[in-house]
């Protein structure tokens, strides 16, 4: 089976096929995971938090991130990977190139995600100047966690809302080609993945996006301090994790998960 790229995933926007999306930080879960059919890998900087113990993703470096992307590429076979670009990695420009450069470098990474709107529109520019592929993210921005004030739903208020979309719109015209939204109400997930010609994967975004991601700790069960509510424990309603994961592919694909208990209003 062919490899997937951005190219694939555009497709699959296209054509209103589903994109599954999950994150993993090993090569022992990337193996089930490419078994199970999924689309796409995140290495996230959540392995601060579930692999690592921190209470945010905050203390992530950039040596964990291309330690544990290539971790992962060692047996990627077939999924497209996306590395979290972490906290502090990305103050400038050329700071982001030379991580991004890691990233892809070192790490073997596919794509690297970097956090925020408008302060990010220069660094995205840069990047994708430089054949470096970027995916937004937008929403909850677990980075800002202390500016924000706690893991809160974004975009609830009718200004706010509209400033996200502005975003959204805005990181794709500087090159961005996917973008996640995270924890913001369904119906502007809605509006904003109709509003782009990039792919938009919702996690806690409700199911009109293209596509969905979890964290694979979540989704088996095993958070350190508590499922969020956008959450389903797969592992519970199959047994091991080879099936759980399959579940959840089939799941999202077929539309099914998340279902009105996992979204926001």
């Amino acid at each position: 089976m062919s490899k997937n790229t951005i190219s694939t995933i555009n497709q699959m926007k296209t054509a209103g096929e589903k994109i599954a999306v999950i994150t993993s930080y090993d090569a022992g879960f990337t193996e089930q995971i490419e078994q199970a059919g999924m689309d796409v890998i995140l290495v996230g900087d959540s392995l601060g938090m579930v692999v690592q113990g921190h209470e945010s993703t905050l203390p992530v470096t950039v040596a964990d991130m291309v330690y544990h992307t290539a971790n992962v590429m060692r047996v990627s076979s077939r999924t497209m990977v996306i590395a979290d670009m972490p906290f502090m990695s990305h103050g400038t420009p050329e700071q982001a190139l030379d991580t991004a450069g890691r990233l892809m470098k070192e790490g073997g990474a596919h794509m690297v995600k970097i956090e925020g709107g408008a302060p990010q529109l220069d660094t995205v520019r840069h990047l994708t100047a430089r054949a470096v592929p970027v995916c937004g993210h937008l929403g909850l921005m677990p980075q800002s966690i202390h500016q924000l004030g706690g893991y809160r739903v974004q975009g609830r208020g009718e200004h706010e809302g509209e400033r996200i979309l502005k975003d959204a719109v805005a990181l794709q015209q500087a090159g961005a080609q996917m973008l996640v939204l995270e924890c913001v109400p369904s119906v502007l997930a809605a509006e904003i993945t109709q509003a782009l010609d990039i792919p938009v994967i919702g996690i806690g975004a409700g199911p009109d996006t293209d596509g969905q991601v979890l964290v694979l700790y979540d989704m088996l069960g095993i958070t350190l301090r508590g499922k969020p509510s956008f959450v389903h424990d797969f592992l519970a309603d199959k047994g091991s994790i080879s099936e759980a994961l399959s579940a959840y592919v089939r799941s999202v694909k077929e539309g099914r998960f998340p279902g009105p208990e996992h979204t926001f209003s």
